[in-house]
């Protein structure tokens, strides 16, 4: 086979081959498509440990961009019999190495572990994979990093299933694969770490409309709820922080892949400076002020009997039984001064196990509890809707009048609360049998009086929705109430993964947070996104928390989405730009 000088894409911030052209620290980085020949050479193979820059094989390979003034250290490779050069193995293999290292410090990033700084460090990592080859290479190689990430962040799935949770990292997996083809592309324009952060951004979006409502779980945002990037939510919301970790991870590869001449040592330099900015400059935003009012709420977590699939136990009323109980606890506490006197109170999802409206046994326990406290509470029930269908509901019950306003839970969970393409899956999954009556989605926010404040009532898994908690905020919440059930998942990595997703949401809306969960973690966080108290898990538990009452709305609220339709229009519009110049350089190739 004969051997030739690989043509290599140029570095991010080499010189372009007029001398006259400006410096750039971001400049045009990677060749446009198009196969080209490469002419022979006799120089030297590059050393080791070359950048990922090196040619890709046959159909990845990517050709020398147009006004290259100097060739990047070159890798010998072997040509095609269509005289492009196939990349070198030792090449793929490293940029496998560095996808799989990216996709684990993305997960560690992620709560359990909380290693905040693995997020930028991993997107880093992710890009000198994909960077300067095609999008047909870097399609699977995204794929895999995302098979990587997902598999161990996304493993709170397998009390349901192993079956279920590798079909769902498979299906997820497919939205990083198509990030990693467009990435591809906008490698090759000037800037492009701020392209690459909003097809970051795209991809995310994407994530949570498909398929059947979307997943928008592991979204970047979500490893950042108590970091130096967390600020941006009250800005552009989760998008703007995923955008900001990005855009950081991008630079930082940026810096690593540059190998300057001695007097362009700046050009490394600046994209190092502009990452450690990005996160830095999030301490000269202001914060919102105290609003001098606060409130007085009670927290409830009673438990469950079994665990698993089956955390309802064998025994009706248990679940309902064991949250009456915590709360009557919670009024003795007070009458014996050992806590302070709630002005309301908020009880879990699923709190009570059987229908309140049906069941009159239900209906006066819940009762007798409520009115021992003494004061508005906000319950979690699963309530018949008709002959075949339920809701899931936040219900305000009053210690004289019983129920009454309530909030039904707007984005269901599939295979949980409902069985998408029923008459299919039911045939061929018995498991999905245990759904049980079909759930019904809500159409209203979920801004509810609750004694002296409104609170904006948020379900479990919708937390992870951005126009979900926005709505109920604009609608009139000044206290965010998160109602969960997590019996199913108790401890698995999902519980912390929840309560990174309030804190998050204390900061985007400038609200406090008070959530309570039937198994835990049920917690008060402050509007910076501080916890000020949790339980632990499997434990019953309560307490009286003092929250501010907070109205002034963050930039995020105001201007919802808007910020990351912005971020996606960029992203799309540059990989677009990125595709048509590649095609009609091709074009006039064929033409010459």
């Amino acid at each position: 086979m004969v051997q030739e000088r690989a043509s290599l894409p140029p570095a991010p911030g080499r010189e372009t081959a007029r001398a006259d052209a400006p410096d750039a620290a971001l400049a045009d980085t990677t060749p446009a498509d198009g196969p080209e020949p490469t002419p022979p050479s006799t120089a030297a193979p590059a050393p080791e440990g070359a950048p990922l820059s090196d040619a890709a094989p046959a159909s990845d390979a990517v050709p020398a961009s147009e006004g290259a003034a100097e060739p990047v250290a070159a890798v010998a490779g072997t040509v095609s019999p269509g005289g492009v050069e196939r990349e070198p193995g030792r090449v793929l293999w490293a940029r496998v190495v560095a996808g799989v290292a990216g996709g684990v410090a993305l997960y560690t990033a992620f709560p359990s572990l909380n290693w905040w700084p693995a997020a930028p460090i991993g997107v880093g990592l992710i890009v000198a994979s994909l960077y300067g080859t095609r999008p047909r290479r870097a399609a699977w190689l995204g794929y895999l990093i995302a098979l990587v990430f997902l598999l161990p962040t996304l493993a709170w799935v397998r009390p349901i299933g192993d079956d279920v949770w590798l079909m769902l990292v498979a299906t997820e997996s497919v939205f990083y694969a198509a990030l990693a083809a467009l990435a591809a592309l906008v490698f090759r324009l000037r800037a492009w770490p701020l392209w690459f952060g909003g097809l970051w951004v795209a991809m995310e979006w994407a994530r949570s409309q498909v398929p059947i409502g979307g997943f928008p779980w592991a979204r970047l945002a979500f490893s950042q709820s108590e970091s130096l990037f967390t600020q941006y939510a009250a800005l552009g919301g989760a998008p703007l922080v995923s955008f900001a970790v990005a855009v950081c991870g991008a630079l930082l590869a940026y810096a690593a892949l540059v190998r300057p001449k001695a007097e362009g040592v700046w050009r490394r330099a600046v994209p190092v400076v502009l990452a450690l900015a990005v996160p830095v400059l999030t301490l000269a935003l202001p914060r919102p002020g105290d609003e001098g009012r606060t409130v007085n709420v009670g927290i409830v977590q009673g438990n469950v009997p079994g665990r698993g699939m089956g955390f309802l136990g064998d025994e009706p009323a248990v679940v309902l039984k064991n949250h009456a109980n915590e709360t009557k606890r919670l009024a003795q506490a007070v009458r014996e001064g050992k806590l302070p006197k709630p002005d309301a109170v908020v009880l879990p999802e699923n709190s009570t196990d059987i229908d309140p409206y049906q069941d009159p046994y239900a209906r006066e326990i819940i009762q007798d509890s409520v009115r021992d406290v003494g004061v508005p509470t906000l319950i979690g029930a699963v309530v018949a809707i008709g002959e075949d269908s339920r809701a899931t509901r936040s219900l305000v019950w009053d210690p004289v009048t019983g129920p009454g306003a309530y909030y039904d839970k707007q984005h269901l969970v599939p295979f949980g609360e409902y069985t998408p393409f029923k008459e299919i899956v039911l045939a061929l999954w018995e498991r999905a049998s245990l759904v049980g009556r079909q759930s019904v989605p809500g159409d209203k926010p979920g801004d509810l009086k609750l004694g002296p404040i409104t609170i904006g009532a948020v379900n479990c898994y919708e937390v992870a929705y951005d126009d979900t908690v926005r709505g109920t905020v604009r609608a009139g919440g000044t206290v965010l109430a998160m109602q969960a059930n997590n019996a199913t998942y108790a401890l698995s990595n999902l519980p912390t993964q929840q309560l990174a997703m309030y804190k998050l949401r204390a900061v985007e809306h400038n609200r406090a947070v008070v959530a309570a969960a039937t198994t835990g973690i049920s917690a008060y966080i402050r509007p910076d996104g501080k916890v000020s108290w949790q339980t632990r898990e499997l434990v019953a538990d309560m307490n009286v928390v003092k929250v501010p009452v907070r109205t002034q709305e963050t930039i995020a609220t105001t201007v919802g989405a808007v910020p990351e339709w912005a971020l996606m229009v960029m992203g799309a519009a540059a990989a677009g730009a990125a595709a048509w110049r590649g095609r009609r350089r091709g074009d006039r190739m064929r033409n010459d």
